[in-house]
């Protein structure tokens, strides 16, 4: 039987949704809970769980220490997640991958470039209706009004269109990497992990559902156990 493994992104660890299934509000709780799992299924089910080191693991562990995590916690998280660095120089990517992956970022450049263009057009006309219609107002009081209705729509549009759905971060590309490398499940939350994971012909499990998985692993194993 092949052993299965599992490389952890850190979304895995932080996205509320995870907390909420999980019945938990901080980061530090849900690692708690998740590294008691994990351990558990590695001594009963030899289940592997893997971090990318230094990236994703230092990800993590920022979070925790943001939150003023137990020394207990994070003893646990060293012990039962093996922390790995990717042989990047030795791990194969076809080329296609790499031209559908550049063809996508230049599409989100360009739509981002419009979404900018439109924020300029729009504050410029904006500009012009206050001082129009309000010529007692300064100039950098209609700026700020105009910016402060237009920031965070140009920022979020903007945000959306290069970000979302793609790999934005060296932590995301060191996950796929590493589970390329080991032949692993890919757990994470994240639409563009998921997406490059599916291209990659990586299994996927969302991390939301991860430890249920584990749950019900241990579940059949205790059961088998008993005949």
């Amino acid at each position: 039987m092949q052993k299965q493994r599992f490389c952890l992104d850190t979304s895995a660890f932080t996205e509320p949704s995870v907390r909420k299934a999980m019945n938990v509000k901080t980061i530090t709780e849900l690692t708690d809970k998740l590294m008691d799992l994990i351990a558990e299924a590695r001594i009963k089910l030899n289940i592997s769980c893997h971090i990318p080191y230094p990236s994703v693991y230092k990800e993590l562990i920022g979070f925790l220490q943001s939150e003023n995590c137990p020394k207990d916690v994070i003893i646990k998280v060293d012990t039962w997640l093996v922390k790995k660095t990717p042989n990047r120089y030795e791990i194969k990517i076809p080329s296609e991958i790499f031209y559908e992956y550049v063809k996508d970022l230049r599409e989100r450049i360009n739509k981002g470039m419009r979404i900018g263009e439109e924020h300029i057009i729009k504050s410029s006309d904006m500009v012009y209706e206050l001082s129009k219609g309000h010529p007692e107002m300064r100039k950098d009081e209609i700026i700020n009004k105009v910016l402060s209705k237009t920031i965070n729509t140009f920022r979020n549009k903007y945000r959306s269109a290069l970000r979302v759905g793609t790999l934005d971060s060296a932590p995301d590309l060191d996950v796929l990497l590493l589970a390329k490398e080991l032949d692993a499940a890919v757990v994470a939350t994240d639409g563009g992990i998921e997406k490059w994971a599916q291209r990659l012909g990586l299994r996927f499990v969302n991390a939301v559902n991860f430890p249920f998985m584990l749950e019900e692993y241990l579940r059949h194993a205790d059961r088998h156990r008993k005949f």
